[in-house]
């Protein structure tokens, strides 16, 4: 769900979820964050009932991976990739996708490495999550898809993940949007001590730290992400059949391992491969986005998050910020989609 932090962007972002924890803590302990401003773009409710389906949905070979993913829109419409992040899955797009092909874009929607119906092909593949290995993943899916350039979109690990493509692979990316701005960091940026209120909203990471952790997530994966998603969005109204028809991705073999090693290696607390060492040397200098962006944030964002301020410096393209009123919080693109939808139209423009 959300990120730890490198120590430069720990200076702003302490203050902001300091004041988000205490927020949560008197209302509720799945308490609304408070808006960062009070006017912005209005989010139009999205469907509650899962009742919506993909146009099309593929498997393809693509690198360490058999992916899986949906498909819309014409094969010679500019391109769009839209990714997911945990506890969250394909269908976090699944109304965004017919709006961005009514208008034309190709739109590719994977699962992610743990995810769905996407396998390792291997199995004694390394069951890694570090965030170049999973850039690396949707780079090879564009490359077995034949597609050049992409306006790459995502949210969570989706975020992180068009940060980083932006960051390693700039020619691939015709812009992106990053729900909760520059999400890139490394483990050794992740070792200054957090005060208690923003750790304290970080507890589900150090809970998966432990053996127990990683039982306990097994054991009560249902229940786990269903108060992920409580949390994460306390307005969001969304019914049962909406949550199932995610949850039924979690059954992959190797999510539980896939969403372990991810936070573990954030911490510091799990090796990655050498192989990707270069990468994320290059990442952990923390660069500047180059290619035309936009951020996003729902207005009511439970999952911690930093203020926009704190990312400004690290996008130095083409930019716009965009905050989501009307109880948005942090899986956006279901929860507003056509906001969304609309922000990738317009990161599209402009890249001309």
């Amino acid at each position: 769900m959300s990120y730890a932090m490198d120590p430069e962007r720990r200076r702003f972002f302490g203050a902001a979820a300091m004041a988000l924890a205490a927020t949560q803590l008197r209302v509720n302990t799945l308490g609304a964050a408070e808006s960062e401003a009070s006017e912005g773009p209005k989010a139009v409710p999205a469907k509650t009932a899962a009742s919506s389906s993909f146009a099309s949905l593929k498997q393809t070979n693509a690198g360490l991976l058999n992916v899986g993913y949906a498909e819309d829109g014409p094969a010679g419409g500019s391109a769009v990739v839209l990714l997911h992040g945990w506890p969250y899955d394909m269908h976090s797009y699944v109304d965004v996708a017919p709006l961005l092909a009514s208008k034309g874009y190709h739109v590719i929607v994977p699962y992610l490495r743990g995810y769905g119906t996407t396998r390792f092909l291997a199995g004694d593949t390394f069951r890694n999550a570090q965030q170049s290995a999973v850039g690396l993943d949707i780079i090879a899916l564009m490359d077995a898809l034949k597609i050049q350039t992409a306006t790459v979109a995502g949210f969570d690990w989706g975020a992180r993940t068009a940060d980083v493509m932006a960051t390693l692979w700039p020619e691939r990316c015709k812009g992106i949007v990053s729900v909760g701005g520059y999400l890139i960091s490394s483990p050794a940026g992740n070792q200054v001590p957090l005060p208690p209120e923003p750790a304290f909203l970080f507890w589900y990471q150090y809970y998966f730290a432990t053996p127990v952790g990683k039982a306990g997530y097994e054991k009560y994966l249902d229940q786990f992400n269903k108060l992920i998603w409580h949390q994460a969005s306390p307005k969001w109204n969304f019914d049962d059949a909406t949550y199932d028809r995610t949850a039924a991705s979690f059954n992959n073999p190797d999510h539980v391992d896939i969403v372990m090693h991810d936070y573990r290696w954030r911490l510091g607390l799990a090796e990655g491969e050498r192989k990707y060492d270069d990468l994320e040397k290059r990442l952990a200098a923390l660069a500047p986005i180059t290619v035309p962006t936009i951020t996003m944030e729902g207005d009511a964002n439970g999952a911690i998050h930093a203020p926009s301020t704190a990312y400004r410096n690290k996008f130095s393209g083409k930019y716009e910020y965009r905050l989501i009123s009307g109880g948005v919080g942090h899986n956006l693109p279901q929860e507003a989609p056509q906001a969304f939808a609309q922000a990738v139209i317009d990161v599209d423009k402009m890249g001309g």
